[in-house]
């Protein structure tokens, strides 16, 4: 990469976005942009590999689209992102290399791509072998891990739950707490189990507590070769030889957690769909790569959103984001997409180590549609927060029962056209509401049954939910997030947050087994006494 970047703050176009979102933005009403150009739908909608993206209706007109692509521009994102595909030490913290797009990239065409297809064919070889319930004996298979060793499978195998091996059911432990493995391990027998610890250190203590718990479950039910029913996806080779392991697929420190499903961390998903199935996973992905790296910037998907992120963090204000995947598949996704954005970009410095003056990721959160409707869209309908929406929608489903889809894709299409059109008082008024109080004022009762509308929300559209089409959404949602990082000059790739409770839970688990508060603050010292009963 040439000289450094300017962060977005220090561009003349961050200037002249501020003045822009002042004169328009921030009264922009989508209702009246429709109402004067009959194109924006085709203005605003684009078409990437294995997905449609509606972005009309965002607060937003083309000569702000415009100014966010000259911020892209100033702050030199294609020589960022070009520099990430080539494999510069772009996580300067740490330095390293982010190439989790190698992962996914066909032979030949990317870095270390002979290390990469070894670990891949040798990887999925035991998984067909596994899948070969006959000979294995396996019908359960237990996924040990945490953050990115856990969100990806756990997010994915459900979501391809058409293509999943009928004969395997998939378990996800990652919970310290014993009520996540205890149950789990109630209704196992160890003849037909194969746990996969995940964990690139074999030092994760999560991981490693439960992969404990496992072994020993495993020796007093009357398991007997560990080797054969235990197996590891880790660098540490030496550790989970002495845990009984002989079976280990590693990966590389150029591969973050929470990048890490393309990796050998993806086992469970190729036990669960099958070689073929988890490569065109890996080529929806890689199709997405090359759009995100030779897409000019006014049609690159993962772009665009970026900077509608950017858009409504630091224009508007925003502090969350809603994704509403109206697919019950994606039920996990919302919970894999809080870490790959929340722990990527969840940063208070810029690259140079300074205070920035500006919010930088927003909160992610959301639930499946159409049970989202019925638990938090009364706030994005009618509460005080702007809260831009993200709906996911499907258009052919795999399962049988055609009216039920159709019944999930008007509630997705009514609720985004719901959000933009709300309910003027004056149309409350003319309505009956038959759970009404007989005796409210008919204007008090408009108030409260008014919706403000012109809340933004995008749509994106899957043809159907496959291996390739997963591959290319998750790849998707990868490069926005380093998008609106590059532009707010953080490091996306780091994650130092997750380091001091970790530290600080090593030095209080000796202190359960004595007592000793010494040195602790009144309120942890307190609450160490009640917990190990030890004081009042």
């Amino acid at each position: 990469m040439e000289a450094a970047a300017p962060r977005c703050d220090r561009t003349l176009a961050w200037t002249a976005l501020r003045g822009h979102w002042q004169a328009h933005g921030r009264d922009f009403d989508l209702r009246e942009a429709f109402a004067r150009d009959p194109g924006r739908f085709e203005a605003f909608s684009f078409a990437a590999p294995e997905l449609f993206a509606d972005l009309s209706k965002n607060l937003i007109d083309q000569a702000g689209l415009r100014l966010l692509l000259e911020l892209a521009r100033e702050c030199r994102l294609e020589a960022r992102r070009d520099a990430m595909l080539a494999g510069e030490p772009v996580n300067a913290t740490e330095g390293r290399a982010v190439l989790h797009t190698a992962l996914r990239a066909p032979r030949g065409q990317g870095p270390f791509s002979e290390d990469v297809h070894r670990v891949l064919d040798a990887m999925l070889a035991y998984a067909e072998q596994v899948r070969d319930t006959a000979a294995s004996g396996i019908r359960h298979v237990v996924n040990i891990g945490i953050g990115g060793s856990d969100l990806g499978p756990q997010m994915v195998v459900p979501a391809l739950d058409a293509f999943v091996h009928p004969g395997i059911t998939l378990h996800f432990v990652s919970n310290v707490d014993g009520h996540d493995i205890a149950p789990l391990l109630r209704r196992l027998k160890p003849e037909e189990t194969l746990f996969i610890v995940a964990s690139k250190t074999f030092t994760t203590q999560e991981t490693m507590a439960n992969a404990q718990v496992a072994r020993e479950w495993f020796l007093a039910q009357g398991g007997s070769d560990i080797a054969k029913h235990f197996v590891a996806t880790t660098t540490n080779v030496e550790a989970a030889a002495a845990f009984g392991i002989d079976t280990t697929f590693g990966f590389w420190d150029w591969v973050g957690g929470r990048y890490s499903l393309w990796s050998a961390i993806g086992l469970p998903i190729a036990i669960a769909i099958g070689s073929e199935h988890f490569r065109a996973l890996l080529a929806g992905a890689h199709a997405m790569d090359r759009h995100f790296a030779t897409e000019p910037l006014e049609r690159n998907l993962p772009v665009l959103l970026g900077l509608l992120d950017v858009w409504y963090r630091n224009f508007f204000g925003c502090a969350s984001r809603s994704v509403a995947p109206y697919h019950q598949g994606l039920k996990r996704l919302p919970a894999y997409l809080q870490q790959l954005e929340m722990e990527s970009n969840g940063k208070r410095v810029d690259l140079d180590g300074e205070p920035l003056p500006y919010g930088t990721s927003p909160v992610v959160w959301g639930e499946p549609g159409t049970n989202g409707q019925h638990a938090y869209f009364q706030m994005l309908h009618q509460g005080s927060d702007l809260i831009p929406v993200e709906f996911i929608a499907v258009r052919r489903p795999t399962h049988r029962h055609p009216d039920l889809h159709v019944k999930l894709l008007a509630n997705c299409l009514a609720q985004s056209q719901a959000l933009m059109l709300g309910k003027s008082t004056q149309e409350a008024l003319h309505e009956k509401a038959p759970t009404a109080a007989q005796d409210i004022d008919p204007l008090t009762l408009a108030r409260h049954r008014t919706f403000p509308g012109n809340r933004p929300s995008t749509t994106l559209l899957l043809e159907q939910l496959t291996p390739a089409s997963l591959g290319a959404l998750v790849a998707l949602y990868e490069h926005r997030v380093f998008t609106s990082g590059a532009l707010w000059g953080i490091n996306s790739f780091d994650q130092w947050g997750v380091e001091l409770g970790k530290a600080l839970c090593n030095a209080l688990l000796p202190r359960f087994a004595s007592g000793d508060t010494a040195g602790l603050d009144p309120s942890t010292a307190a609450l160490l006494r009640r917990l190990t009963g030890t004081g009042s």
